[in-house]
């Protein structure tokens, strides 16, 4: 079985060879990276299944090492920083990453949130044949106005164009084409998304809500899929064409 390589990005040594040694003896393969040059060089060079980055790192910061692998990949980025504010948080979600874990952190919640990205990103990524059936399950296939999901692959079409989805936004925008008729809350959207117990920070889901929109919506200030429901949450338009 494939060891899960893990891109560690991290400037303080202590910290690094911490997580390593740790994660080392839970099977993962670690790669190390001291700064955001040679975080880049790594990265272009070795596939890897997980990137843990921390934002304040010498050369190239964090960020720009965000922006660099988001160009390429979707790869799950786990930000490892010691800012804490809404706005640090915000703008690492908008960049791309998939968790934000502050520091100082202990290393089972870190291997918690690696375990859950991975398995995460590995179901999104299996796409492996199927056997031949005649016709389409229809339960694999699901449409919604002019979106077409495929369950089977994890692929989403609008107008038959594709519509490339980070993996979250796929379990988001795939939760409420499953369910049209009901209303998620934030809280419900996070624990059902991320696995993840919810702890009042919002977010995570409004970055993640508002890219989405950004992708399917002809315009994002006026959704017709992806609508807000004020005050408790967020469901899906009436086939495309909004309540």
């Amino acid at each position: 079985m494939e060891r899960h390589k893990i891109l560690l990005v991290e400037d303080d040594a202590e910290i690094s060879e911490m997580l390593k040694n740790y994660l080392e003896t839970e099977n993962y393969e670690v790669v190390c990276a001291f700064d955001g040059e040679e975080a880049c060089k790594k990265f272009d060079s070795v596939h890897f299944h997980l990137v843990l980055l921390d934002l304040m790192i010498p050369k190239i910061t964090g960020m720009d090492v965000m922006r660099h692998i988001r160009k390429s990949s979707f790869v799950p980025v786990i930000i490892l920083s010691a800012k804490d504010t809404e706005s640090d948080k915000t703008l690492g979600f908008a960049l791309g990453a998939d968790d934000y874990i502050t520091k100082p952190f202990s290393v089972v919640e870190a291997l918690a949130r690696i375990k859950a990205n991975i398995r995460r990103a590995m179901q999104y990524d299996n796409t492996e044949p199927q056997p031949a059936v005649s016709g389409k399950n229809e339960e694999e296939v699901i449409t919604v106005g002019e979106l077409t999901m495929n369950l089977s692959d994890y692929t989403l079409t609008k107008n038959g164009k594709p519509v490339e989805l980070t993996a979250k936004e796929f379990e988001i925008l795939k939760l409420l084409m499953q369910n049209p008729k009901k209303v998620y809350t934030k809280e419900q959207l996070y624990s059902l998304v991320w696995n993840d117990a919810y702890f009042g920070d919002e977010n995570a889901v409004n970055v993640h809500i508002s890219r989405l929109r950004n992708k399917i919506e002809e315009d994002s200030r006026n959704p017709r899929y992806v609508l807000t429901v004020w005050g408790i949450g967020y469901k899906l338009g009436n086939e495309g064409k909004g309540i």
